[in-house]
């Protein structure tokens, strides 16, 4: 089997949510669909029909997704992680950084890839930024290497 997926309790929860309300709303939404569809007649070109498939083969297909990261999940056990206790960047940290070309600070969460959300600023420890934060401390110079390389200083950690 391959390697566990990584999940803050946060992120757990929200994916078992996702999947009860695919479960219990959505798939039963896109049934009635199909079954309207259905009632119009000729399916060969029914363009109803054709979107509803469509879309119980996303819902399913998500649906799967979903049960198969929580069959193969580690849950980062934020409270005892021996890094954080240490002020070290982990899994789970919210960690401010300084970007030394410009001197503007973010904040952004380390979560785990299935987590990963830049735009409401949690980056994945796979990603070039979160691999160059994991185990580093406040007031450490990390040099970042993406497509076009930088440094940043870290700032603050939080649990």
């Amino acid at each position: 089997m391959s390697d566990k997926i990584k999940l803050t309790k946060v992120g757990k929860n929200e994916l078992e949510k996702e999947l009860r309300h695919l479960i219990d709303d959505v798939r039963e939404e896109v049934k009635k669909q199909l079954a309207e569809a259905r009632a119009q007649g000729d399916l060969s070109e029914n363009a109803d029909y054709d979107a509803a498939r469509n879309r119980q083969a996303e819902v399913e297909g998500r649906i799967k997704e979903i049960e198969d990261i929580l069959s193969n999940y580690e849950l980062i056990d934020e409270e005892k992680s021996s890094k954080r206790k240490e002020g070290k960047v982990a899994l789970g940290s919210n960690v401010t950084i300084r970007f030394l070309e410009n001197g503007k600070e973010e904040k952004y969460m380390i979560v785990g890839t299935v987590e990963s959300d830049p735009f409401n600023k949690k980056i994945s420890n796979a990603c070039p930024l979160g691999e160059a934060l994991i185990g580093k401390s406040v007031g450490d110079v990390v040099e970042v290497k993406a497509k076009k390389t930088y440094k940043i200083e870290i700032v603050k950690v939080d649990a």
